[in-house]
Formats: C-alpha cells, sequence, structure tokens
C-alpha cells in the first residue's frame, strides 16, 4: 500500500554506511520535509554515516541516535537503519542540542526546553500544544536521564514529553545521537512538534508484581550501583529471590524479572543492567539508599501490546504511524518468546517506527523495561480558523 504522503518511513538493512542512508533516503525523502527522525546501528561506521546522511538531506531538520535495534519496516533488526520524515504540510517542528550533560543544571536545562517552546510558538502561532508532542533523543550512558527528563518536562508545560536512551548494541561503551551532521555523546536533542493530525502518547509495560520485598541498603547513586539489598551483597538477595544461584544471573533473567518502584500507586520499573564481579548490582535507573522495591515477573507482553494497540485504534483510528521507543529488556524477552514472530507482525500492522533504548522517558520520569510512544492517526483536525 502506497504511504501517506505527509508520513514516509524506510529501512535499510544494508551494512555498508553509506549504502544504508542512500537507501534510507530514497524511502522517505519528499517535498517541504519540516523533520525527518533516524535509528541507526552503532555498528556502522558513524562518521561516513554521518557525512552522507547530511549530503542527502542537505537543508532539512534531522535527528536520530544510535541503538540496541531497531525497528521499522523491515521488522524488528539489528544492523539496520530506520526512520520517518514529517511533511511540512501536516507538522510543524523545532529541535536543539544539549551538550555537556555531566555538567547539567536545571536553570540551563529549563532555559533551553523554553527557548524551544518560544521557536515552535513562532513557527506555529496557531498550533496546539494538546496536539503536539517532545521527543527527547539522549546518550543512554551518560546517567543524566533523570535530571534533564524531569527539567525538560517541567517547562514544556502541557506539552508531554517521550522519549528513549541512545543505545549501543548492548556493548555499554559509548552511545551517540545525531545532530546537525554529526554524532555526539554527553549530549541530548529535544524535538518539539505539533500536527493537524490526531495524536496519542502512550506507555505500556508488562509485569505483574509479587510480594518479594527488597529494600536498597547501600547503594552509590551517581553510578546506579546497588551495594547490598536487605542487608546483603546485592546480587546474592536478588539470586535468592529468584531460587538460583548468583553465577547464574544474566540479562535474560534480570528482564524476566525486573524490580519495580510504586510512587503515587503508579509503578515504575528500576531494570538492572548487570552483576558485578565484587556482588554489586548496576541498573539503568536512578537508584538510591532506602528505596523499597518489590520483585515483578513478566506477563503476557503479545496480549499487553494487542491491548495496546486495541485503545489507539478506538482513539484516532488506524495509526499512520507509530513512533516508539522500546527497553533492550523487552527485545531480550520477547527473543525467547514463542509469540516472538506475531509480536513482530503486531508492530508492523500498527507502522512502528523506532528502537531498542537503554532506558524510557515519559512526560517527567525515566523509565525501564516499557514501550513508550506516539501513535499519529489519519485524520486531520478540524480547526476553527476563519
Amino acid at each position: 500500500m502506497q504511504q501517506q504522503s505527509h508520513i514516509r518511513k524506510a529501512q535499510s538493512c544494508a551494512t555498508d554506511a553509506q549504502q544504508a542512508a542512500q537507501e534510507f533516503h530514497a524511502g522517505v525523502a519528499q517535498p517541504d520535509m519540516a523533520l525527518v527522525v533516524f535509528f541507526c546501528s552503532s555498528e556502522y561506521d558513524l562518521d561516513v554515516l554521518a557525512d552522507e546522511m547530511q549530503r542527502l538531506f542537505a537543508g532539512v531538520q534531522v535527528v536520530g541516535c544510535t541503538t540496541a535495534g531497531e525497528i521499522g519496516p523491515a521488522g524488528c533488526r539489528e544492523h539496520s537503519l530506520t526512520g520517518a520524515s514529517f511533511a511540512a504540510s501536516h507538522f510543524s517542528a523545532v529541535s536543539g542540542h544539549l551538550e555537556h550533560l555531566q555538567q547539567f543544571d536545571a536553570d540551563t536545562g529549563q532555559a533551553f526546553a523554553q527557548g524551544l517552546l518560544q521557536e515552535l510558538h513562532a513557527l506555529a502561532p496557531h498550533s496546539d500544544t494538546d496536539n503536539g508532542f517532545a521527543l527527547l533523543l539522549v546518550d543512554g550512558l551518560s546517567r543524566r536521564e533523570e535530571p534533564v527528563t524531569r527539567t525538560f518536562q517541567r517547562a514544556l508545560g502541557k506539552l508531554p514529553l517521550i522519549g528513549g536512551s541512545a543505545g549501543d548494541a548492548m556493548q555499554f561503551v559509548k552511545t551517540h545521537v545525531y545532530w546537525q551532521g554529526r554524532f555526539c555523546s554527553d549530549s541530548a536533542i529535544l524535538v518539539l512538534l505539533t500536527s493537524r493530525l490526531p495524536l496519542r502518547i502512550f506507555k505500556t509495560q508488562n509485569f505483574v508484581t509479587t510480594e518479594q520485598r527488597l529494600v536498597v541498603t547501600e547503594a552509590d547513586a551517581p553510578s546506579r550501583v546497588v551495594r547490598e539489598i536487605n542487608g546483603l551483597p546485592a546480587s546474592q538477595e536478588y539470586a535468592r529471590m529468584l531460587g538460583i544461584d548468583a553465577r547464574d544471573l544474566d540479562s535474560a533473567r534480570f528482564a524476566a524479572w525486573p524490580l519495580v518502584l510504586t510512587i503515587g500507586g503508579t509503578t515504575y520499573v528500576r531494570a538492572i543492567q548487570k552483576a558485578n564481579p565484587d556482588g554489586s548490582l548496576t541498573f539503568f535507573c536512578a537508584i538510591e539508599n532506602g528505596l523499597v522495591l518489590r520483585l515483578a515477573q513478566g506477563a503476557d507482553l503479545l496480549q499487553n501490546l494487542e491491548q495496546t494497540f486495541a485503545r489507539i485504534r478506538a482513539e484516532i483510528g488506524p495509526p499512520l504511524l507509530v513512533l516508539g521507543c522500546d527497553c533492550m529488556g523487552r527485545k531480550l524477552e520477547i527473543a525467547q518468546s514463542p509469540d516472538k514472530q506475531r509480536i513482530d507482525e503486531v508492530l508492523l500492522q500498527h507502522n512502528t517506527v523506532g528502537f531498542n533504548t537503554y532506558g524510557e522517558q515519559f512526560r517527567g520520569v525515566h523509565v525501564n523495561q516499557t514501550l513508550v510512544g506516539v501513535a499519529i492517526g489519519p485524520q486531520a483536525l478540524e480547526t476553527n480558523d476563519a
């Protein structure tokens, strides 16, 4: 079926960076593009890819990031380049690049986000922020997602923020965001977008909370390392609750048995990245002394996904595009699931384009083990223009 002219999506599985960029460009190029968003494997030659993207999309606003896996028209893949373009006839977008996240402070972050909001209002003075969103792409190894997300959402007010932390194919060495022809680390990209089309942001996660309670009794918050849980070495106590030896802890078990924090009746996953040789655990989210966590068990991911998309269809119709940020922990879980093929089909059926992340952002909170995103519907909203 031919794509709607105002949104075009594509995915190249070419292993050569220059070829991948050319194939991607051929798939998404359209007249008068307001924005191009892309997600790419960190295994590409990023210098070559950056140069070719800048050449092909000269004069176009382009943002992107590296991933722990890509989602697009070719399915859930690794070592690919995927994304979408948005026509200026139906979308208005502004974007900015914030460097030096290690020195991030709230005043600078608030001024940055508010400046972009003023740019959007100047570009589209009649736009309605109720039908817009902010997209955050952030260095996934910066460990600064919590203050950045919280500050940006506070500055943006009613405009809801979603986003994802860039990955590097689960090497955990260096992640990148793309801005104005180059890939950068220790950086964040913020995009503000409004549309004539209906939008719905969403967050979904598939787990049930157990009664097993864990108290963080020793943690190094800046490094997201927990040394003790319930007064015992963290990996040993976590493994005991799973009924296994600490030596058998791995990424698949972390994905299947995440820990959750409850705030105001809402549960947020605090996913484990790795077990360390000294018996500590490194997390993907902020963690500190005194936090009370509960062990959670993964539920039916396919059913949860189908229910989520059913709600979206009921609200805005079959989506032209779902821009999704899906946790790498979910990717690991799906890889072991007998429903893997069907899950891929559901994502394809709903025109999902996105990436596997090292963390997700939803409104003002940095989370794990979730799928967050925005769905864009097919019908233009009515306006009151004279």
